[in-house]
């Protein structure tokens, strides 16, 4: 009985030792380290919350820091950075190149290492020169900025001495918590060409990344991270995931550009790539271990959203008033404008374009017209002169919720570049088109969104309709001039409210629109495959080559932004409101957009574009039935050979 007793004792005793010492073997045969990486990207200058269309708000710096500090105190030690495009998209980017607002708030809020993205370009390289320098000699803390196969051009010495004295690196080695990190950073090729102004030069990504990547493995990094403006896409073939599958060791690409919220990680070959949202809607953060092998699986992903459930941050919620004191008084003061000065009220929404989906906008259309009021109330252009106005749905970055409209809401619309003079916000420019070019502007938008989104159109002064089922670049079935009631023409007129008139091919007609969308109307050629061609002239006739000469200026001799076209189309309406007239989300029927299989909406209005895809479609149906003959034929002596030799066998 004794012996039985010290039996079960020592097996008792066996048991709780295995207990004790087994967890340990297995952790180190398995799991021998771990990291935690936060991250954000494209979060544009989004220093406040903004509506998020079902009476609540989302994103906001003071909350997105008070977010940092709970998850820190969860993971000490966490790596903290950002995949680009930082700045532009609210009106503190106003402080962009005097006082580097953006940097310097994301070092108060604790973040490690940044790269850039497109949009720190917008006020072309020698404005990406100057934050740099502002935010240096603030001597507030600032976040390393990582950038690998973006240089500027040789001759811009100025620019190269700012970054060296930023201290602009293509990776770094960092040890947090025990963990050493490599990081670099990438811009992608599309980013690259969305920065025309850049004055930089873009190496091949995957080239500069195994650089990296080599360079950091020697010097005993553990875990790699690519802070990438490349971009996802849902059919598995963006930038990011090509870098992934073509460059061995990167343990995780953060990707920016394409503003995708991934719910989880796509694996790429061994590589994690990840994204957060725009706007500082969320927080990512994504936890990393490794064997001793130096296998890494994920352990641990979350995108926190940050809404009305945090707090803000005292320390960063006063930074912030501080930055758009600055703004109201300097920036703003010309227009007699404040930060969160209210204009008008609206009673519905005014939803952003649905990216993709050809249609009529509201948002569109009110920025046209805002436009085009702007050209005769803030310009004096003379009233009665045929204008037709035009904006992109590239260039509308926000939506209009129901509430009090303020002086930031409507900047939020109109957020991209800069001025002349390097002051934030497009301005508006004048052109003047034939009639035959602007139904080809019509035509970008009926045949180039489908391959560009982003070229979608919203007019005002003109009216169009097109097939989608047509041919491409002969899809317009139809193009108008049309504007209020003169006296005059409400006697030729009286049935409706609006004149239309047709174009004439070789005249000269105003068109105002915003700079960006200007400089691109000379592109037209080259997205149409040749097809369309538009050269924005004078009012002589003339070409235009530089657009700063046809910049609209109020009396005063302002530059007339399109930000600020749309507050004070938006002020005018006063106490009374946005009008219903833009209640319907997919417009006003300006834009009449035909998904329509008739034969009469098909075959009508042909241009010689449209009959030569006919004589094409003739001459493949000519062949056709003719192979068919052929064969038919070929069968049936076939049959007739055949039965001949049956005959002579038997």
């Amino acid at each position: 009985m004794d012996l039985l007793r010290r039996w079960i004792r020592l097996m008792a005793a066996a048991v709780l030792l295995c207990c004790v010492l087994l967890p340990g073997a297995w952790a180190a045969e398995g799991e021998t380290g771990s990291a935690t990486i936060l991250f954000t990207h494209d979060l544009h200058s989004s220093f406040l919350p903004r509506k998020d269309g079902s009476g609540g708000t989302t994103g906001g710096y003071a909350r997105l820091a008070s977010a940092l500090k709970e998850e820190r105190a969860a993971h000490p030690g966490a790596l903290t950075v950002d995949g680009g495009d930082f700045s532009v998209g609210s009106l503190i980017q106003a402080l962009y190149t005097t006082q580097a607002a953006e940097l310097r708030t994301m070092g108060a809020m604790g973040y490690d290492a940044v790269t850039v993205g497109n949009h720190e370009f917008d006020g072309t390289g020698s404005g990406f020169g100057e934050m740099l320098t502002a935010a240096r000699r603030s001597g507030d803390v600032t976040p390393a900025l990582l950038l690998a196969n973006y240089r500027p051009e040789e001759d811009s010495l100025d620019l190269q001495r700012a970054m060296a004295a930023y201290g602009v690196e293509e990776s770094l080695l960092l040890e947090r918590g025990g963990v050493t990190y490599g990081i670099f950073g990438l811009m992608g090729r599309d980013a690259h060409a969305c920065a025309p102004t850049s004055g930089f030069v873009l190496e091949d990504p995957v080239r500069a990344a195994r650089r990296c990547v080599e360079r950091l493995e020697e010097q005993g990094a553990e875990v790699i991270v690519c802070l990438s403006h490349g971009g996802t896409s849902p059919d598995g073939t963006s930038e990011d995931e090509e870098l992934a599958r073509a460059v061995e060791g990167i343990d995780l690409i953060v990707s920016g550009h394409t503003h995708t919220a991934l719910e989880e990680p796509i694996l790429a070959g061994e590589t994690y790539i990840v994204s957060a949202g725009e706007y500082g809607k969320n927080l990512g953060s994504v936890t990393l271990s490794w064997n001793e092998a130096g296998e890494k699986t994920l352990t641990d992903y979350r995108l926190i959203p940050l809404d009305g459930t945090w707090e803000s941050d005292p320390e960063i919620a006063a930074l912030i008033e501080g930055w758009k004191g600055q703004v109201s008084s300097g920036y703003l003061a010309p227009y007699g404008l404040t930060y969160d000065q209210r204009l008008t009220r609206l009673s519905f929404d005014l939803p952003a374009p649905e990216s993709g989906v050809q249609s009529g906008s509201a948002l569109g259309e009110l920025t046209a017209d805002a436009y085009l009021w702007a050209a005769e109330h803030l310009a004096g252009v003379e009233p009665g002169t045929p204008t037709v106005a035009v904006t992109a749905d590239g260039v509308l970055r926000a939506p209009l919720y129901a509430g009090e409209l303020t002086t930031s809401m409507a900047f939020d619309v109109l957020s991209m570049g800069v001025g002349e003079a390097g002051s934030a916000g497009f301005p508006l420019v004048s052109c003047y088109l034939t009639g035959k070019e602007l139904r080809a502007v019509a035509e970008v938008d009926a045949s180039v969104t489908p391959l560009m989104p982003a070229a979608q159109l919203y007019t005002a002064g003109m009216s169009y309709s097109f097939n989608t089922h047509r041919v491409p670049f002969n899809r317009v079935t139809g193009v108008w001039l049309t504007g209020e009631k003169t006296a005059a023409q409400a006697e030729k007129h009286t049935e409706t409210e609006t004149w239309k008139n047709e174009l004439e091919n070789d005249r000269l007609y105003r068109v105002v629109t915003g700079m960006y969308s200007a400089q691109m109307l000379d592109t037209v050629k080259d997205r149409s495959f040749g097809l369309l061609s538009i050269v924005p002239k004078d009012e002589h006739g003339e070409p235009v080559t530089d657009f700063s000469q046809r910049i609209l200026r109020d009396r005063n001799g302002n530059e007339i932004k399109e930000w600020y076209a749309l507050a004070a189309y938006l002020r005018s309406f006063g106490e009374r409101g946005v009008p219903n007239d833009y209640a319907l989300s997919g417009g006003d029927g300006r834009k009449q957009v035909s998904h329509s299989w008739s034969p009469g909406q098909l075959l009508g209005h042909l241009n010689w574009i449209g009959f030569a895809a006919l004589a094409l479609l003739a001459l493949a149906a000519a062949a056709v039935v003719l192979l068919v003959r052929w064969a038919v034929r070929s069968r049936r002596r076939g049959r007739r050979g055949g039965g001949y030799r049956r005959r002579r066998l038997f």
